[in-house]
This record gives C-alpha cells, structure tokens and sequence, in this order.
C-alpha cells in the first residue's frame, strides 16, 4: 500500500467500516422467525430501535399481519424508506436520563404486552440506550427519583453492569418482567449488543430475558456509590419484594434470543478492511471496560511500545479496541461550569496528556451511535501536534480533565468527530494509527 496520507481520513473510513456492519438494514432479516398461527407484535427500545423497526417491516412477508411499538432517543429516528409501509409505531424519549415520554412509551408496550396467547408471536428490538428510553417504576417511586437516581450512577463511575442492576430491581418492566407479562405468548428477541461479553441481560437492562442479579446486589450498588433511595424503595429491596424473574422462571422457556450485532463484528470488520489496504493491524479486545482517562492513559503505553517494536518494519500499525468505559464526574467548586464531553472524549485526553505529543500517532475514539454522552459529537481525533494546538489556543489538557470537559478541549482545537446519530448501538469504538 501507498504511505498514509491522511490519518485522519483513514481512522474515519474505519469507523464508518465498523459502523456498517452493525447497520440493522444489514443484519436484522436474517434472524426472523417464522409467522406464528396468532398475532405479531413487535415492540422495541433502545438507540438502534428505529432502524430496526424499519429492518424488520422490510423483510417481514408482506402477507403476515404485524403490528407494535418501539422507542428510540430524540432525533434517532432514521427517514422512513421510499414505499415502506408503516406498521410498528416509533416514538421518540430522552437518553440517557429518562423524561415524561420514557414514562409513557413504557406504559403504551406494557399495555400492548397484556392479554397475549400461547399462539402469538412478541418480537422484542432491544439495544443499547433501552433502560432510559423505558421507564416504567415501581410502586412507591416516581419519575424525578428515577431521573435523579439515573443520574447519580451515570456520575459516579458505576460501570452498565452495576448500573442495570439498580434499574432492573427499580422497574416494572426491565430485568425480564417484559417477557413475563408477554407469557404465554412466544418471545423472541433480536438484541444488538452494546455491552462487554455481550450480555444480552445487561443490553437496555434485559427486560426480555431472565435476571440472576438479587435485591441484595441492588442494595450493596446503592451503598458503594452512596445514592439513596426511598425508605419505602429500601425496604422492600432488603425485604425482596422487588426481586425479578430469575433464570428457573417457566415463562422463559418458550423464549429465543438472536445477537444480530457485536462489538466484536464490527471492529472485525474494521481490522479486514485495514488489513485490505495493507495496514498491519492488531486487535486488543472489544471488552475494555474501566476509568476513561486511564484506559487512554494504559493505549498510550501501549501505542509506544508497539511504535518502538515497529521500528525497522515497512508501512503503519494499527491497534484497535472496544468495550465500555466509564467517567466519573470530578467534584467542582460552587458555581464553577461544568464540563461537557463523554467517554470518548475523555480518553482521548486521557490519551493525549499521556503521549505528550510522541510523534506518529493518530486516533479516533468514539461512540459507534454518533453521541458521546449528551453532546452532538461522536467522539474526537488525537495527532501528534494536539497538546501544542491546545497551547496555542489557550487550552490545557490538564485543566479541561480535571473538570471533564472533552468536549470544550476538542472543540478549540477543531477535533471533535461529529457523525450525527448512526442508528446503530455497538459501543466504544477506538484505533490508534502509528505511522
């Protein structure tokens, strides 16, 4: 292959490789199951749910009666297809703290769920973003506590396995009581993973799929991070009145689950493309999990040794890697502005201050959905000149992390990755190109 003449071009043709692989249009109509004698009912939460509502109109037979509802985040919902009939409802909440339309889109499925029989069909389109986008309480606490509890994990570094624990053992509707209502009705559910290990219990909190976690783990999660809850709500978490479906639950067996899109597909899609354009390239894994600004801080060890173990080879190295990071808010003085940014954007600072300008080494980091956190981006790159910019626009890498603030740091230097949504959900996506 010809030398790298645009880093920066290479790292987001990539990403759009990664992204496309996970495209539901590309996936969904290989894994439908048969019409039933009864009903079908599609219902669906989650980032990707739109898309995946129009994948499953597209392929299912024009013949067979379907109908449903399904919740994707605010502006998610991708333009309809020329001459695709409309027969699965979209509505739109907010991500990642649920609103009053989180509330009602979850009241609407459940509704829909009730009064199934043993000859209906439910069709369940989950992916990541699915435990804000349903909401649906239980008895004794409302809508601001779900929002403010949401909140605080989302701050306190809680990795989406603690976090969906909480959720799971606080909902009506997650954890596998979706499934449970739809009884006797056959479940199956086409998940795209956005999840370490490809958990599908852990995917929008599982809310079609049997929960092992207990009251007691929701319990202990709440102590380590000091978030409170209701007496009322504590109660019963100590009494087990809030326990979920367990794995032995009956009302499961009948049940199938279908991964459509991994983490691990499309970063290997990714790699086979790069390696096409004759770029040595290494995968490290698709589960990283961990502090945001650490895990950028261990790739950049990582991007140094393997420049120095590259020395002497012909052409560029390429490391790739997934999972999902977390951020942990640092705590500010009174009155000071808060930062904007996600995970992305907080390893790649993580990154750069670590690199310290190491010459050779690109990056993009971002989130495979086009939102990093709440903001408009998707991520942002790192170059090899990022911490000298900064200089010479009056930002320090240094300042902006200890506030959390990725997103004022790459805006200033004209580095944020701006996507828009991709209507998919396969989590973080990161390469770091060593030229």
């Amino acid at each position: 292959m010809s030398a790298v003449t645009d880093p920066k071009e290479l790292l987001e043709h990539l990403y759009w490789t990664a992204v496309r692989r996970a495209l539901p249009s590309e996936t969904l109509g290989a894994h439908l199951p048969a019409p039933p004698k009864g009903r079908t009912l599609v219902l669906g939460a989650g980032k990707a749910a739109g898309a995946m509502a129009y994948a499953f109109e597209a392929a299912w037979p024009a013949d067979a009666p379907v109908s449903g509802l399904v919740v994707t985040r605010y502006g998610h919902t991708p333009p309809r297809p020329a001459g695709l009939a409309q027969r699965i409802g979209i509505i739109e909440a907010a991500h990642p703290v649920p609103d009053e339309a989180s509330l009602d889109a979850a009241v609407r499925i459940h509704g829909l769920a009730e009064g199934l029989t043993e000859d209906d069909l439910v069709v369940c389109l989950i992916s990541g973003g699915g435990s804000a986008l349903l909401t649906l309480p239980v008895d004794g606490l409302t809508l601001a506590d779900k929002q403010r509890i949401n909140k605080e994990l989302l701050e306190s570094g809680a990795d989406i396995r603690e976090m969906n624990c909480v959720r799971k053992h606080l909902s009506r509707i997650k954890g596998g009581h979706l499934a449970a209502v739809c009884w006797p009705a056959r479940v199956v559910t086409l998940a795209i993973s956005d999840v370490p290990g490809d958990d599908v219990s852990v995917i929008a909190s599982g809310p079609t799929v049997p929960d092992a976690s207990t009251c007691s783990d929701a319990l202990e999660i709440l102590a380590k991070y000091a978030i409170a809850v209701p007496e009322a709500i504590r109660a019963a978490l100590e009494e087990g009145t809030l326990e979920t479906p367990k794995p032995s639950d009956e009302r499961f067996q009948r049940n199938a689950v279908h991964m459509i899109a991994t983490p691990d597909e499309s970063l290997n899609a990714a790699a086979q493309e790069a390696r096409r354009l004759g770029i040595e390239t290494r995968m490290l894994s698709d589960e990283i999990e961990g502090e945001s600004r650490d895990v950028g801080k261990v790739h950049a060890a990582l991007a140094r040794y393997a420049q120095r173990s590259n020395v002497g080879r012909s052409g560029p190295l390429l490391l790739l890697s997934g999972g999902e990071t977390t951020v942990t808010v640092q705590p500010q003085p009174a009155g000071a502005v808060r930062g904007r940014g996600g995970r992305a954007g907080e390893f790649c600072m993580g990154l750069a201050h670590a690199l310290q300008g190491a010459r050779g080494i690109w990056a993009l980091a971002a989130d495979t959905d086009g939102i990093d956190g709440v903001e408009d981006n998707a991520g942002a790159f790192v170059t090899p000149d990022t911490l000298v910019r900064g200089a010479m626009a009056s930002v320090k890498v240094s300042d902006h992390l200890e506030r959390n603030d990725s997103y004022g740091y790459f805006s200033a230097l004209g580095d944020l990755f701006v996507t828009g949504p991709t209507h998919t959900n396969v989590n973080d996506f990161r390469a770091i190109l060593i030229c």
